[in-house]
């Protein structure tokens, strides 16, 4: 997956931005509130997904303008395509080598991407639902299925905690439970089996990405943690308990990933430059785990990585990426001193100047 070609207009500070990447390390750099993180947003867009920084549709047009437009053109598939994104009255629409999209998620599947931004530094400091949420997005690419099953699965739990709430006021509906049970067991266990299956399949790209950001000085390793080790007989034995409560106590909804540097807990004894260099790892390995899906190497995003990393750290993203393109981007044009090979851009107000 390369682009070639990338063009926006009117899109968030960007009046008119063309860009025309090389196939390896792309350094976009400038000083904040410039526009950089807004052109790796636009390349994100084309995945079909929402934005990375939870932005409605009617913000991402330039202030005072009616629309915006973005224009890509990407080899993939053995061969050169296009795409077309562009936003009015508060909703996208997209087309494909000229062909429109029923909706902007008609892209999904067709170009391919993963994104670190600051934000996702969460994955490891914060609660156990961010690192849910990873695992599950990362499925939902690669897993025909895994979606709509989740789905279902989301829809059960929420039928079930209503009828929770509902027991203490109608006591004959405590008998009920038992249906809910079979379906939320049976639909949950097919959940918990994906996700082990992905940790599984990630864990060892994770640890040699870790151990190359870290120059084979620290280890990490991934670990899932289920709530019950048979969803069935928790749910029956927990039901008292959840009627009480008045929501569903056990479930792949509450179980996590454990993160662990040289055996300790990332989330409680990592500092800022580990925990950013675990996120990448997971990130990349999501990457290589799409790679192995789709026979397409997807577009590295990293926004404002450099950041709380080391000289050696910083080395591996900048000359150790090879295999994929990737675009970077950073505030002071010192932390690239290291790229031995690539392509620089300054952005400035919403312009992009080739270096």
């Amino acid at each position: 997956m390369i682009i070639q070609h990338l063009e926006a207009e009117n899109y968030r500070n960007i009046r008119r931005c063309v860009i025309i990447p090389q196939n390896g390390i792309n350094i976009i750099y400038g000083k904040n509130a410039q526009g950089k993180t807004n052109l790796l947003e636009a390349v994100w867009l084309f995945t079909g997904g929402r934005s990375f920084r939870g932005a409605k549709d009617a913000d991402l047009i330039l202030q005072g303008e009616a629309g915006a437009k973005l224009s890509l053109e990407f080899f993939s598939g053995e061969r050169v395509q296009t795409a077309e994104i562009t936003i009015e009255n508060g909703r996208r629409s997209a087309a494909l080598n000229g062909i429109p999209q029923k909706n902007a998620s008609g892209l999904v599947g067709k170009f391919f991407s993963v994104i670190f931004s600051p934000e996702h530094i969460a994955l490891v400091r914060e609660g156990p639902s961010q690192r849910r949420d990873f695992i599950d997005a990362a499925l939902c690419q690669i897993k025909p299925g895994y979606a709509a099953l989740l789905a279902r699965y989301n829809r059960t739990l929420n039928q079930r905690n209503t009828l929770l709430k509902d027991i203490p006021r109608h006591a004959e509906l405590m008998d009920t439970l038992e249906i809910w049970d079979e379906k939320l067991a049976s639909y949950g266990e097919a959940v918990v089996l994906g996700r082990m299956d992905y940790i599984h399949k990630i864990r060892e790209p994770v640890k040699e990405i870790y151990a190359g950001i870290s120059q084979h000085t620290e280890t990490i390793d991934l670990t899932y943690q289920k709530s019950a080790e048979n969803l069935k007989t928790a749910l029956k034995a927990s039901r008292r308990e959840d009627v009480a409560l008045g929501h569903t106590s056990v479930g792949p909804h509450r179980d996590d990933m454990d993160i662990s540097i040289d055996q300790r807990c990332a989330r409680s004894f990592g500092s800022q430059g580990q925990k950013r260099s675990a996120v990448l790892a997971l990130k990349l390995a999501e990457a290589e785990m799409l790679y192995r899906q789709t026979g397409e190497r997807p577009v590295i995003l990293l926004d404002d990585v450099m950041s709380e990393l080391d000289s050696g750290r910083q080395d591996y993203l900048l000359n150790h990426l090879n295999s994929c393109q990737v675009f970077i981007t950073c505030c002071e044009p010192g932390a690239i001193k290291q790229l031995r090979e690539g392509a620089l851009f300054e952005m400035d107000s919403g312009t992009l100047i080739k270096k």
